[in-house]
C-alpha cells in the first residue's frame, strides 16, 4: 500500500553496468567495472530485472513512478530486454502511472529503436557536448553518429533532451554552445560541469569555479533575453524553484540528497550514481534469499545519514553565505576545496555559483512575477 506521507525514492538502474561502446575522456563511470571480478559479463539478467521492477514499484509512495535506465550505454542491453521490462511494469504496476527515460550516447539509435521509444512513450536523454569541434575532442569522435541518432529521434517524433557536459573546452564558448542546441531543435538541456580528480589533482577536462560562473551567466543572459518559456535549462529551472521556495528537480541544489540510488547490473544498490564505491554500497536487495529490499535500504538509517550529511556537513563559509538556500553546497562529490576559514568541504564550483546567483537575482525575481513560472 502506498504511504502518502513517505518521501519518494528513485533508483537509476544500470542494465549493462559500466559497459559502453565509447571511451569519453572524462567519463566517471567506466572504471566502475573494476568493482566486479575481471571478465564479468556486466549484464542484468531477466530474473533480476523482474525482482527489480517488482520491488521498485512496491517502494513507491506516489501513483506515478519513473524508471531511469542508465549506463554505461544502456542500449547495449538490446530491445528485447526493454520489451520484457515493459511487460513486467504492466504486470506489477497495476494502477500506477509509469514513465520511462533512458540516457544514451546516441550512437546506437536506429529506426527500430525510435519506433520502440515512440510507441512506449520513452523520454530519451542524449549525451552531446555541443558543436562537432567540442564534442569530438572528448567523446571518441562520435559527433556524426550522435547527430544521426538525433535526426532519427526527430523523424519519429520521439521526445528527447540533451545532457551536455561542460568541460575545459566548451566552457570557454558559452553562447556558441547554447545556440547549437537551439539550432538542432533541443528544448530541454541539462548541463553537467566536470569536476574530476586523479590522485588529488584536477583532471585536464575539469573546469574552474570562475569558468563555471562566467558560463552560466552568459547562457542565462541569452536565455533571459530570448528563450524564457521556450527553452528549459535544468540549472535555471532549479534556481527559479529555489527562489520560489519550491523543491527543485535538481538534487544538487536541494538541501538534502539520498532519494536517488543507483543499481548495478547484479542488483548492488548504491547511495548515489556519483558514489558507486565500496563505502556507499547499501546492499543487494535482488540477491536470492535476501532479507533486504529496495524499500528497506533506501529508507535505512545509513541512507538517511548519507542524505542529511549534504546539509549537516556544510563548512562555516557556506552557513554564512547569503546564497545558501539557492545552492546548499551543491553536489557533495564536488566539495574538494577549503573555505575562507580553512575548513574542508567547500564546493570547487562555489565562486561560480556565487557569481551566478548574484548576477541573476533580479532577473529571476522578474521572471517569477512575469510568468508565474514555478
Amino acid at each position: 500500500m502506498i504511504n502518502p506521507f513517505a518521501r519518494p525514492i528513485y533508483v537509476m538502474v544500470k542494465p549493462v553496468g559500466a559497459r559502453c561502446n565509447l571511451r569519453c575522456d572524462y567519463c566517471y563511470y567506466l572504471d566502475k567495472k573494476n568493482l566486479y571480478p575481471e571478465g564479468s559479463e556486466l549484464i542484468m539478467s531477466e530474473p533480476l530485472l523482474e525482482r527489480f521492477i517488482k520491488q521498485y514499484l512496491e517502494a513507491q509512495t506516489m501513483q506515478q513512478v519513473l524508471f531511469t535506465w542508465h549506463g554505461g550505454e544502456p542500449l547495449l542491453r538490446g530491445k528485447d530486454f526493454y520489451r520484457k521490462a515493459l511487460k513486467l511494469q504492466k504486470l506489477y504496476g497495476r494502477v500506477i502511472h509509469i514513465d520511462n527515460c533512458i540516457q544514451t550516447n546516441g550512437t546506437l539509435i536506429d529506426d527500430e529503436w525510435c519506433e520502440f521509444f515512440k510507441e512506449n512513450n520513452f523520454l530519451v536523454g542524449v549525451s552531446i557536448d555541443g558543436p562537432k569541434e567540442y564534442h569530438d575532442r572528448h567523446r571518441s569522435g562520435s559527433f556524426e553518429r550522435v547527430m544521426h541518432g538525433i535526426e532519427l529521434l526527430n523523424k519519429h517524433g520521439v521526445e528527447w533532451n540533451a545532457m551536455a557536459v561542460v568541460n575545459s573546452t566548451n566552457v570557454l564558448h558559452p553562447l556558441e554552445f547554447y545556440n547549437f542546441f537551439k539550432e538542432i531543435g533541443c528544448r530541454f538541456i541539462q548541463f553537467e560541469p566536470i569536476v574530476e580528480t586523479i590522485n588529488g589533482e584536477l583532471t585536464k577536462e575539469s573546469i574552474t569555479g570562475e569558468q563555471w560562473g562566467d558560463f552560466l551567466c552568459a547562457v542565462f543572459d541569452e536565455w533571459r533575453a530570448k528563450d524564457v518559456g521556450e527553452i528549459f535549462v535544468q540549472y535555471f529551472e532549479a534556481t527559479l524553484a529555489n527562489w520560489a521556495g519550491v523543491k527543485p528537480s535538481l538534487c544538487s541544489l536541494a538541501p538534502n540528497c539520498g532519494q536517488a540510488g543507483a543499481m548495478e547490473h547484479n542488483g548492488d544498490l548504491y547511495s548515489c550514481d556519483h558514489f558507486v564505491d565500496a563505502d556507499h554500497m547499501l546492499g543487494n536487495p535482488l540477491a536470492p534469499g535476501s532479507r533486504e529490499t529496495i524499500t528497506s535500504l533506501m529508507y535505512s538509517k545509513r541512507q538517511r545519514k548519507f542524505g542529511n550529511s549534504k546539509r549537516l556537513s556544510l563548512p562555516r563559509q557556506c552557513l554564512e553565505c547569503q546564497w545558501l538556500k539557492l545552492c546548499w553546497g551543491e553536489c557533495p562529490k564536488n566539495r574538494i576545496a577549503t573555505d575562507c576559514y580553512g575548513n574542508p568541504g567547500l564546493n570547487h564550483l562555489c565562486p561560480g555559483f556565487r557569481h551566478f546567483f548574484a548576477h541573476t537575482e533580479a532577473a529571476c525575481k522578474e521572471i517569477l512575477k512575469e510568468f508565474s513560472y514555478v
